[in-house]
């Protein structure tokens, strides 16, 4: 039985979450086209808050707002850019505490666990893109002579860009996009999912206390409505989106219309592939709680855990082990690793696949998979064995914390089931034989490889970011991530 202090979270709601607003041109917009959302706590089951929401006229005035700014942003000295994200970064990081009280009441992130290290990342991708601001050049052509023609390049702004963000971190969905979309110049209109507008929110206000000029940051939270608008919005003149496949073509179709760029980042159904040569003491604890982290609500986590068989039995009984010792509850408890999923529906549809899965014997249920009694969206953390790599369980992103592991023979027994997949986000491997790495790494299907325990996905901003299949295509971090929003324009000049 999941136990939650309802009063606490009422209190600490009214205290610690943002006035519920849009953000345009540097004013707070309540009074909207869209509608109310009532806002639930995913722990409790309650309203918490009531949102406005962005209707196509909201949207207009954003990207009328945004493309005011661009006249101010887009000509500043790159240096000045510099200096205001850099004060930007510094707020950020002093407001650290408040991302992570933000994180449990907007989407039952749990304080102890995922929410503590999302002020820290949304601080560190602000600064790095903050130091490419004034750093961003253009060449000239290798034909260049003094007595023949001139040939080079400028790097340009985009303009006006609409980030459409995730729900399951908001927060790091946010630093991903905006500081490399501001570093090059861009002014952005954010739509965040109605669920999770409090990150945006704070976001925002930290934005304009560091004197970035109004208008640069436009927050419109909405519905699918409110996201079409932007898509298809004439001012807007690329679109970068986190999300599902489901969605993604819908925004692909409709930025057709006028053959609008997009960047995608979506979902990940990600293999771990564990060899015998490992050391089970410390890795089979990262893989089993990993996977569970931010109650499984991860694009990259390591979903799928491929597992050599002489070492087979061993892990998953070693996986059993840790999962059950997660503990899982309020995630305002600092203790609570597994806290709620975002809401009923999500509940519901991860409790349909472990259900549907155990009376269709597409794995063997070695854990969890029974439903928690409570008023939230509380689901048991859930291990399956003997998976069928063609089942469900290990080709749709589930979403939840729900972890298949299957066993391999051979390296191309492993690489073929992992990139058995329509998705191709991320995969990871855990081995001490470094030839075996070399090997392995180039067949893998994914965007991202990760050896071994070390940081989470997503923790550096330096590395970039993204997918290649079904998990789309663009990339997130690095020089990569800059040049995503940077419009490179050839020059001639012949001689007089």
């Amino acid at each position: 039985m999941v136990t939650v202090d309802v009063k606490l979270h009422q209190d600490r709601a009214e205290h610690d979450l943002p006035q519920p607003r849009l953000v345009i041109g540097g004013k707070d917009i309540t009074d909207t086209s869209g509608g109310l959302y009532e806002h639930r706590n995913p722990a409790t089951g309650l309203v918490q808050a009531l949102i406005p929401l962005a209707g196509a006229a909201e949207v207009d005035r954003a990207v009328a707002a945004a493309r005011q700014a661009f006249e101010v942003w887009g000509t500043m000295r790159p240096a000045e850019r510099r200096r205001l994200l850099t004060r930007f970064a510094q707020l950020l990081r002093d407001h650290i505490a408040d991302f992570a009280a933000i994180c449990p009441l907007e989407n039952g992130v749990c304080i102890g666990g995922w929410a503590s290290s999302v002020g820290p990342h949304v601080a560190e991708w602000t600064e790095y893109y903050a130091g490419w601001a004034d750093k961003i050049e253009g060449m000239v052509g290798a034909a260049y002579s003094p007595h023949e023609n001139v040939e080079y390049t400028i790097a340009e702004p985009y303009g006006v860009i609409g980030h459409i963000i995730t729900w399951n971190s908001p927060a790091l969905s946010l630093a991903m996009k905006v500081p490399p979309s501001l570093a090059a110049g861009n002014t952005v209109v954010i739509k965040p999912a109605e669920s999770t507008p409090f990150s945006a929110l704070l976001f925002a206000d930290l934005a304009r206390e560091a004197g970035i000029p109004d208008g640069v940051i436009n927050v419109v939270t909405g519905l699918g409505d409110a996201g079409a608008a932007l898509v298809t919005h004439p001012g807007a003149d690329k679109i970068s989106f986190t999300g599902g496949p489901a969605t993604a073509r819908r925004i692909m179709a409709d930025a057709a219309l006028s053959l609008k760029p997009v960047v995608f980042e979506l979902g990940g159904k990600s293999a771990n592939l564990l060899f015998a040569d490992t050391d089970l003491d410390t890795v089979v604890p990262y893989c089993a709680a990993f996977a569970m982290s931010n109650t499984g609500q991860g694009c990259a986590l390591p979903t799928r855990l491929l597992v050599e068989r002489p070492v087979y039995d061993e892990v998953v009984a070693r996986v059993t082990g840790v999962v059950a010792h997660l503990p899982v509850g309020d995630p305002l408890d600092p203790t609570t690793y597994i806290g709620p999923l975002i809401n009923e529906a999500a509940r519901d549809r991860v409790q349909g696949v472990i259900d549907k899965a155990v009376e269709g014997g597409t794995g063997r249920l070695v854990f969890g998979g029974e439903r928690i009694d409570s008023d939230g969206y509380f689901v048991s953390p859930t291990v399956f064995a003997d998976v069928d790599n063609r089942s469900d369980l290990a080709q749709q992103e589930i979403f939840g914390p729900v972890l298949a592991i299957t066993p391999f023979d051979t390296e191309d027994e492993a690489v073929a089931l992992a990139n058995d997949s329509e998705y191709g986000l991320s995969a990871y491997i855990q081995t001490r034989d470094i030839a075996r790495v070399n090997r392995l790494v180039p067949r893998l299907k994914a965007g991202t490889v990760y050896v071994n325990p070390g940081p989470n996905p997503i923790t550096s901003p330096a590395t970039p970011f993204g997918g290649v299949g079904l998990s789309g295509f663009g990339r997130e971090g690095g020089k990569a991530g800059l040049e995503e929003f940077i419009n490179v324009k050839g020059v001639g000049i012949g001689r007089l």
